[in-house]
């Protein structure tokens, strides 16, 4: 089968970073689908395994990939919820092979049933962001039903661009959304959010400015060591804070102290990576979000089209990430 993946960590500028390679089709063994892939998302992580994962040790390749969309192939003999021809969608699993190749074997736990009123590409813009989002949201800050405002800083990427739409959708919260461009500005409104302030200004002053004296919960998705005294600032008493960042310095948790604040950490691949009893629950929040999607209460971020799924335009997604510079989500359909 046709896969794009790397066997050494490389700069996102040399050619050989990301290379178009053949590999043997996986199998669907157990609790897995075979996976016919039929479109994929890029994420941050994505650019992180690259860059930082340790390629296999026998000079394997590695597969990277958390997002895709597809049709079941063949499924593994405990296999209850999925057969083939059904249309599915997923992040998967960061110790596994990923979906940047032609087919791919996923446990049917992390697996929902993909939106009906969804083509491939439109669907695979969603699986990661939309369970980082609800974990976050609902898992961690315990948000659901509550009524509250909520600061989501850098609101305009993948995880910021559904996180405000559930945000709206399964609760009565205030959604303050920063963003530092006038077209993100308006994608976040569009998406939803009540307010949008600037975050190259400091947020407990931005906040004060827009007529909000503080927030109830605070979602920092980016840049968190560099906006974390502003956002403690901003937090009411009793407060959560929420993160699913790699801060590069240590954050001061004495801080929170005061206001008796809580931090939360957020990291989709937590449940797959310890095989947790309750694993299943991303597959079931899939199929929730899925359902919201077909009854017209979310919609895809889908926020740019890379064309086919190979090396070379699969380093420009990366590139793109990697300075930041994305709105919404990429995604590349085919090969």
């Amino acid at each position: 089968m046709k896969a794009v993946a790397f066997r050494e960590n490389l700069p996102v500028e040399r050619e050989d970073c990301l290379m178009d390679v053949e590999l043997a089709r996986p199998d669907a063994r157990g609790r897995d689908l075979l996976v016919r892939i039929e479109a994929v998302a890029v994420n941050p992580v994505d650019t992180k395994v690259r860059r930082f994962h340790a390629p296999p040790a026998d000079g394997g390749w590695r597969v990277p990939g958390w997002d895709a969309a597809g049709v079941v192939e063949a499924v593994g003999e405990q296999v209850t919820r999925f057969r083939p021809g059904d249309r599915v969608w997923y992040a998967g699993d960061l110790t596994r092979q990923g979906s940047n190749a032609q087919f791919q074997a996923v446990d049917e736990r992390l697996v929902g049933r993909m939106p009906s009123s969804l083509g491939f590409a439109e669907a695979a813009a969603l699986p990661l962001t939309a369970i980082t989002a609800w974990e976050l949201l609902f898992d961690r800050l315990q948000l659901r039903d509550a009524e509250g405002r909520l600061l989501i800083v850098g609101a305009a990427g993948g995880v910021g661009s559904i996180m405000i739409q559930l945000a709206r959708a399964l609760t009565r919260t205030t959604v303050i959304a920063t963003a530092s461009r006038s077209e993100t500005a308006d994608w976040v409104t569009q998406l939803g959010a009540h307010h949008v302030i600037d975050h190259r200004r400091p947020l407990a002053e931005a906040l004060r400015d827009a007529g909000i004296a503080s927030v109830t919960h605070a979602a920092s998705l980016t840049h968190t060591d560099h906006h974390y005294p502003q956002i403690v600032e901003a937090l009411a008493p009793q407060g959560r804070l929420g993160l699913i960042d790699d801060p590069a310095h240590p954050l001061d948790v004495l801080a929170l102290k005061r206001k008796s604040l809580s931090l939360h950490w957020e990291l989709m691949f937590t449940r797959s990576l310890y095989q947790t009893d309750d694993m299943a629950e991303q597959g079931r929040l899939l199929d929730e979000v899925a359902d919201m999607i077909d009854a017209g209460r979310l919609r895809s971020t889908l926020g740019e089209h890379f064309g086919v799924i190979n090396a070379a335009n699969l380093r420009r997604a990366h590139a793109l990430l990697e300075r930041g510079r994305a709105r919404g989500k990429i995604v590349l359909q085919g090969f």
